[in-house]
């Protein structure tokens, strides 16, 4: 244990969407003062499956510029891991990152981006928008609906997949023509789902807070079901994990769990 956190010696991360804001909404001042009285008591952590571009527009002060917008998101915890960890930040310092390009190599990404727009085209849902395909340092994220989507279109879509399985059928497919890819992907959020190499899920932030050898480590998230994006994390026996409804449920149980 380093003396950053000697005197706290558990850890607490949290998922993002879904768990400490409404997905893709600003985090509530009330939110954020619990997070701040839950940070005098344990070592705290946020871990988003989004790049910290995404997180920090939820962590942001009203008129903030971006960089600004960074600094709160990474300022308002110990450790900070976009990307499922391969983006990462401890106490504002930066962490070393991964690349998901150089894992799988320009021509292997070529032949996989080219069948999912492929499929994206062929795929008969009620309303299509854009930005399918999201490239980010350590993964792509896939809208079958894409990306920008109004907030009503997304709210639309989640329903409409959570009845037909658009996304989960999609995921079927490429899991069996990828096979061999080493690829995982994992539905997560309204409108989309993750791919990453195998073990790049969230379990990867572990690895950057393994050698401070935390009495417990907890985790909260809404996806933790099974193929939902907060599942490994949650699963892990390195982690005690909880499974929440919405930010709400999120700040009852940090109250009842930690005396606050």
């Amino acid at each position: 244990m380093s003396s950053n956190f000697a005197d706290r010696r558990t850890l607490v991360l949290f998922d993002v969407d879904g768990t400490l804001t409404p997905a893709r909404l600003p985090v509530s001042q009330e939110m954020l003062a619990l997070l701040r009285a839950l940070r005098k008591k344990v070592v705290t952590g946020v871990v988003g499956g989004s790049d910290f571009v995404k997180i920090s527009e939820q962590f942001a002060v009203p008129g903030a510029a971006p960089p600004r917008a960074l600094r709160v998101v990474i300022e308002e915890f110990d450790y900070a891991f976009g990307e499922n960890g391969l983006t990462a930040y401890k106490l504002g310092k930066p962490l070393p990152s991964q690349s998901f390009i150089k894992f799988l190599g320009e021509e292997k990404y070529k032949t996989l981006v080219n069948f999912i727009l492929h499929y994206i085209a062929d795929l008969d849902i009620p309303i299509k928008r854009g930005t399918f395909v999201e490239f980010r340092n350590g993964m792509i994220n896939v809208s079958p609906i894409g990306r920008n989507a109004s907030q009503q279109e997304r709210l639309d879509f989640l329903a409409y997949d959570q009845q037909h399985g658009v996304r989960a059928a999609f995921v079927k497919v490429l899991q069996e023509k990828f096979s061999h890819y080493g690829l995982t992907f994992s539905i997560g959020g309204q409108l989309s789902f993750d791919v990453f190499p195998n073990g790049w899920d969230k379990t990867f932030c572990l690895n950057h807070v393994a050698d401070e050898k935390f009495e417990a480590i907890h985790f909260f998230g809404d996806k933790t079901h099974k193929g939902g994006n907060d599942h490994e994390i949650f699963a892990d026996p390195r982690t005690i994990g909880h499974t929440v409804t919405d930010p709400a449920d999120t700040m009852r149980q940090l109250k009842e769990l930690f005396d606050l």
